[in-house]
């Protein structure tokens, strides 16, 4: 905290205009004031100031020391945001203020003014002039802020799809609740395998050009040709999904920061409760977590009906979480990454709980598509528990098996119910990768209001999802199955559709290369990714280089084929086959049915690239 403290004969101000989006509010006494033989402390509130009552009785012990030494007759706080680059938020910034004001006013024996926060104002001096009259501090914490203690209410319960519900320290785990029972370990008794130093799908990720960037902050990934072609392909894979729920989805794009003067969003970051990035620009400004802020602020300006509800708004927006640097893990624990983030708009909870099941059977076909299942973790109000159980149980019925869910006291959060949906990993350890909630406080935090059948304004249950988790989390979870399948005797691979090379043609000779091009621009041309090993190297060093990249289709290509037109073709774990252009174009077809397509994103020919690191 910075202060400039002025002995002054006479001071007033008055208000004149706003100066952020969000000031104090005004009450009579803030809109002007004045004082004579008063003690003005200029203040600046600084990011790494808190509330904590040592911090501020040193703050209040300090300027009442000089107010005593002047023989002021009073103290005047007065919030002065340039004496510091390094601003606290507005809503923090205010809290503090006022904190310190009212320490002020317990401590003094002299009457203790204010002036109000975030407004333009007009003020005089006359100081005093006496080498006491002037005079600067800086002040900061000495400890961390005032932790909340933890709520010791919460509890957890094992739910089985016959409705009955169990302590988890006491349930008896079956062998098909192997992963049910890592989860339980993790979440309810903080137990976790910390497994081998390095898993395999971090060798993986490199292969295909997953990687960190060591140019940038802690926690931010670069992806290379191979890798920006599968997220560019999840991108469009994650609004497929989004539509295929059965209702409208609008997919949107917008700004990756925003204003924490706006009441709303320093409200919504408060309860989120995650790290953010704050950057600075004319003001402070929070790097959105997610696509939240961008669709509610978008969302409250249409026009909507009961008849509209529900719908989705979609973006995969890159999202920022100030991980710590030990915490961060490829592909899965980011500072900056891509969410596909769905937001389902809906009358009430009753729509809500009905859009849910519907969300939920989704979230599972699709990880079941990869091979993988989940294990699920229900974060419920104690409230909703109580009044919805059948409904979680209903849930458990669909998964098959028990779930398990964590009970919170109070109302503490946005949301109602949050599901974390887990795969256990190849080092056993549960990983989160999909997610949904039920949000019952931003429609009305926002602004963001439909009319109902009797034309009355109603604010609707917003649905917050994630179906294939974040785009780095899907990779995660494709490259940790193929882990798992090498570590259990398999050959690893990736399903076709996201293969960054479908279709790899190897020419026996240079004497083959343009034939090899021909029939490489046909698979082109019928929608796949294709290239041609025209390197000056031996077949056997080409194939080899195309089973490290697990090309699932190798072509190789020489005088028989020419010929015959049956082409030699190695299946990636299934073998070498003889068929015929029209036969591979319809098994590429058959294995990349319902998913999108995209183009190569490198040159064709791999004798015309530099050799990656």
């Amino acid at each position: 905290m910075r202060l400039l403290l002025i002995h002054a004969g006479s001071f007033s101000f008055e208000v004149r205009d706003k100066a952020v989006e969000n000031p104090e509010p005004l009450s009579e006494e803030l809109k002007r004031g004045s004082a004579e033989n008063t003690l003005v402390v200029f203040t600046t509130v600084e990011e790494n100031d808190n509330d904590s009552p040592s911090f501020l009785e040193r703050v209040a012990n300090d300027v009442l020391d000089v107010a005593g030494k002047v023989k002021a007759s009073s103290v005047f706080l007065y919030p002065y945001a340039h004496l510091s680059s390094n601003l606290a938020p507005p809503p923090r910034a205010i809290a503090i203020l006022n904190a310190l004001y009212e320490t002020l006013r317990v401590k003094a024996n002299i009457p203790v003014h204010k002036a109000p926060f975030g407004w333009y104002k007009a003020f005089t001096i006359s100081c005093l002039g006496h080498p006491l009259s002037e005079l600067s501090r800086t002040i900061t914490p000495q400890e961390p802020a005032p932790q909340r203690k933890p709520y010791t209410r919460d509890y957890y319960v094992i739910v089985s799809p016959d409705g009955s519900t169990y302590d988890p320290a006491s349930y008896s785990f079956s062998e098909r609740d192997a992963d049910l029972k890592v989860l339980v370990d993790k979440e309810v008794f903080k137990r976790e395998l910390e497994g081998k130093e390095q898993p395999r799908y971090i060798d993986y990720c490199v292969k295909f050009g997953f990687e960190w960037e060591s140019l940038s902050d802690v926690g931010h990934m670069r992806y290379g040709p191979y890798a920006t072609v599968m997220i560019e392909l999840l991108d469009d894979y994650s609004y497929q999904v989004a539509k295929s729920l059965g209702i409208p989805v609008f997919k949107v794009k917008g700004t990756n920061m925003f204003r924490l003067s706006d009441k709303a969003i320093s409200e919504h970051a408060g309860l989120f409760g995650e790290r953010m990035y704050i950057t600075e620009s004319d003001e402070e400004l929070v790097m959105r977590y997610a696509a939240c802020f961008q669709q509610f602020a978008m969302i409250k300006d249409w026009v909507l009906s009961y008849r509209n509800l529900p719908l989705g708004m979609l973006e995969v927006a890159d999202s920022y979480r100030y991980e710590q640097p030990g915490e961060t893990v490829l592909c899965f624990r980011l500072r900056r990454f891509y969410m596909p983030d769905l937001h389902i708009f809906v009358k009430d909870l009753k729509e809500a709980m009905e859009v849910g099941l519907r969300l939920h059977a989704k979230i599972f076909e699709e990880i079941r598509k990869i091979g993988r299942d989940y294990v699920s973790l229900y974060n419920v109000s104690k409230e909703f528990f109580d009044q919805n159980k059948d409904y979680l149980v209903e849930l458990a019925k669909r998964e098959g098996k028990p779930i398990l869910v964590r009970v919170l006291e109070g109302a503490r959060y946005y949301w109602v119910l949050n599901v974390e949906y887990h795969i256990i990993d190849e080092l056993k350890r549960p990983r989160e990768i999909a997610t949904f909630q039920f949000d019952i406080g931003n429609a009305q935090r926002f602004g963001i209001k439909y009319r109902d059948e009797g034309n009355n304004i109603k604010y609707p249950v917003i649905i917050h999802t994630a179906v294939l988790g974040s785009i780095e989390r899907y990779v995660f979870a494709l490259l940790d199955t193929a882990a798992i399948n090498e570590a259990n005797g398999k050959v690893p691979s990736l399903p076709t559709w996201i293969a960054p090379v479908q279709v790899r043609v190897i020419p026996v000779s240079s004497g083959y290369n343009e034939a090899a091009v021909e029939l490489a621009r046909r698979i082109e041309e019928a929608g796949f990714r294709v290239e041609v090993d025209d390197r000056d190297e031996t077949v056997g060093r080409k194939i080899r280089d195309a089973e490290t990249l697990w090309v699932p289709y190798i072509v190789v290509f020489g005088e028989r084929e020419a010929k015959t037109g049956v082409l030699s073709v190695r299946i990636r774990g299934v073998g070498q086959v003889g068929m015929r252009i029209e036969e591979l174009l319809s098994r590429l077809d058959s294995e990349t049915k319902g998913y999108p397509r995209k183009p190569l994103t490198a040159p064709m020919l791999l004798s015309i690239r530099p050799p990656l690191p």
